[in-house]
């Protein structure tokens, strides 16, 4: 689960239900996420056990009148809406949708467990919802530990990083990427530079959202 989508389910920032404006079209993480880069951060959620489980689910987004045809990129409502050359009218061509009409969704099935570590100190809810549908998630705070400032040096990180967080400075020795939107992520990750240790955990020191705090540990 991407640490941006984290930061909004804890409520440490929001977005407007509807973009509007210039901000239409475009998002809006680094004006959201830079004020409280200071403050509050928080890893990439990663499952306990290692793997995720999902299930899969139909569904039908068709309009529910009593009439609809599929037509050229498009799903006709009303009988005049299909282009009928017999009749002398021009067939017409519109833009895809880009959304399906049916077919079957992958979900993450329920009973799913997963972990990260959150820097800072920032309220963290009960619950929250994530995920296209809103999905309520139990949260639970496992531990607090102190975070160890480790100094430059070469050093192995299993966590799951955000490419957009990292330091400037931190050089990159090899990693697995994970692309996704909105920024890829590391996994494996070797690199040089200096460090936090977390419990038994090491990753880059210095990480905030989009590259814009001083410091939150």
């Amino acid at each position: 689960i991407g640490n941006y989508a984290l930061a909004y389910a804890f409520g440490w920032v929001r977005s407007p239900y509807r973009l509007q404006g210039e901000a239409t079209g475009r998002p809006t993480y680094k004006e959201d996420l830079e004020p409280i880069a200071p403050a509050c951060y928080v890893l990439p959620a990663s499952p306990i056990n290692g793997r995720v489980t999902f299930r899969f689910e139909r569904f039908n987004a068709l309009s529910d009148a009593y009439w609809y045809a599929m037509t050229n990129n498009r799903v006709a409502t009303a009988r005049e809406d299909l282009p009928i050359q017999r009749q002398g009218k021009k067939p017409s061509s519109f833009r895809a949708s880009n959304f399906p009409q049916t077919g079957r969704l992958r979900m993450i099935e329920r009973g799913n467990k997963f972990q990260t570590v959150v820097f800072g100190n920032c309220e963290l809810p009960d619950y929250i919802r994530v995920g296209k549908f809103m999905s309520k998630v139990k949260v639970n705070v496992l531990s607090e530990l102190e975070i160890a400032l480790l100094p430059i040096g070469n050093y192995q990180s299993q966590a799951y990083l955000s490419v957009a967080d990292l330091p400037p400075n931190l050089e990159l020795l090899s990693f697995d990427l994970i692309s996704m939107p909105p920024a890829p992520l590391l996994k494996n990750l070797s690199f040089r530079g200096a460090a936090w240790q977390i419990g038994e955990m090491i990753v880059p020191a210095n990480l905030y959202f989009c590259c814009g705090g001083r410091q939150n540990g």
